[in-house]
């Protein structure tokens, strides 16, 4: 990374330049991102490359009027344009006087492997195309990185905010199939970020998988509707939660559409849940969205929960506490009970990979695809399904947890175990 370009100084001389055109108000970033990665395409090497990314990204209010964008001309002359634009679009927008920028946040944030090492990348590679060959083979890897990422940034608010991030880590990333007999199964994703590659394949899910898909080519369709339960992968898990924060940030909590606006102190989900933040896990960082230093919180305290996550602005516009808190860096605790006690205690339901199910009702009511499944028949997995379909509500999936897993795959940004929810409907 070109050590002479300096953030702090273009955040600055950005901010100045937007107070100078007759904003009150204005929040500005300026990022550089370094990133060297190798890639695999249909289980070769296939390229070596490195990129620079600068960008710069302002929000800024005059007369109640607020207006955002993003650029990379970072020259004198694009930085004059950028400002001349902003306010341009100022002047259309609606007048709010639920519009701020943060103020008196101040933070250095330093973290990670900052030198990228291609030896190591080139290694974890390596390991993956040998731990394929070795044990399924018929798994084809159609695209697959191993890349190390630094990301430098400053931001600055009008009311006194500076936080500056120096962020390194190493990532990876697998996406394929598997082929047998003329037949291939469906398509299938593994990645997350990390301090290091040491632990491919079996880091973030990979290794599970690649050796799902091999199991996946064969598939049969239901053989009949019945109500029963899924244990749902921490890839299905994910969609759970995402539903779950997004009910407890500003849109719904704005519109009135969130089931939990009134619920704060209540049981939300199963005593078996704690949701808990780590800001502090690889390519993450302890830094709202509107330039508040967050602290860490636990979302769901055995299934209570502790507090909604209105941003300034939605506290502003509801009236509710301002709660800030990170764009990503989530765990749900693990529970006592290991994966293949909770299968061999479902009657009849399905171990669920991925939910193909769009978004979910305002009330939670969904249906969608369950993909890279399996079903389980009297404790038993039984063969990997194929059109298969659920439904349910989202709000009572999350209070219908019966058992969570001793077993998790930690994806860096997010560490989910399994989950068995009961009373589906399948068909």
């Amino acid at each position: 990374m070109n050590n002479g370009f300096d953030t702090a100084g273009t955040a600055q001389h950005l901010l100045q330049a937007l107070l100078a055109r007759g904003f009150e108000h204005a929040q500005v970033t300026v990022s550089e991102r370094h990133r060297q990665e190798l890639t695999l395409a249909h289980n070769e090497p296939s390229l070596l490359r490195s990129t620079e990314a600068r960008v710069l990204a302002a929000s800024a209010i005059v007369g109640g009027r607020r207006a955002a964008a993003e650029g990379n001309e970072l020259s004198t002359q694009g930085i004059t344009d950028f400002v001349a634009a902003l306010w341009a679009a100022a002047g259309s927008a609606p007048v709010d006087a639920a519009n701020a920028v943060s103020s008196a946040q101040v933070a250095r944030i330093t973290r990670g492997p900052h030198l990228a090492d291609p030896q190591e990348l080139a290694a974890a590679l390596r390991t993956l195309l040998d731990w394929r060959s070795a044990h399924v083979p018929t798994m084809m890897i159609e695209e697959a990185l191993a890349a190390h990422v630094l990301s430098r940034s400053h931001t600055l608010t009008s009311g006194g905010s500076a936080i500056a991030c120096d962020l390194g880590w190493t990532e990876m990333s697998v996406f394929g199939l598997a082929r047998d007999s003329g037949q291939t199964s469906s398509f299938n994703y593994a990645g997350g970020t990390a301090e290091s590659l040491s632990a491919v394949p079996a880091a973030f899910g990979i290794e599970r998988m690649m050796r799902g898909l091999t199991q996946q080519v064969h598939t049969q369709p239901l053989p009949a509707r019945f109500i029963g339960d899924v244990v749902l992968a921490p890839g299905a898990v994910e969609d759970l939660l995402a539903w779950l924060l997004e009910q407890l940030g500003d849109g719904p909590l704005i519109d009135g559409s969130s089931l939990y606006r009134e619920r704060v102190g209540q049981r939300i989900a199963a005593p078996l849940l704690t949701l808990a933040s780590r800001f502090d896990a690889p390519g993450c960082a302890p830094v709202s969205a509107d330039a508040f230093v967050t602290p860490a919180v636990t979302l769901l305290d055995a299934g209570v929960l502790t507090q909604l996550t209105p941003s300034l602005y939605g506290s502003r516009k509801t009236g509710l506490p301002h709660r800030p808190v990170a764009g990503r860096g989530w765990q749900l605790l693990p529970g006592q009970t290991p994966l293949a006690d909770i299968i061999a205690a479902v009657p009849r339901g399905a171990v669920v990979d991925r939910l193909s199910m769009g978004t979910p009702a305002p009330s939670g009511d969904f249906s969608g695809v369950i993909k890279n499944s399996f079903l389980i028949e009297d404790g038993r997995l039984g063969p990997a399904l194929s059109e298969t379909m659920i439904a349910g509500n989202v709000a009572r999936m999350l209070l219908d947890v019966s058992a969570v897993s001793s077993e998790c795959i930690d994806t860096g940004t997010q560490a989910l175990p399994w989950l068995r929810i009961g009373n589906l409907h399948f068909s």
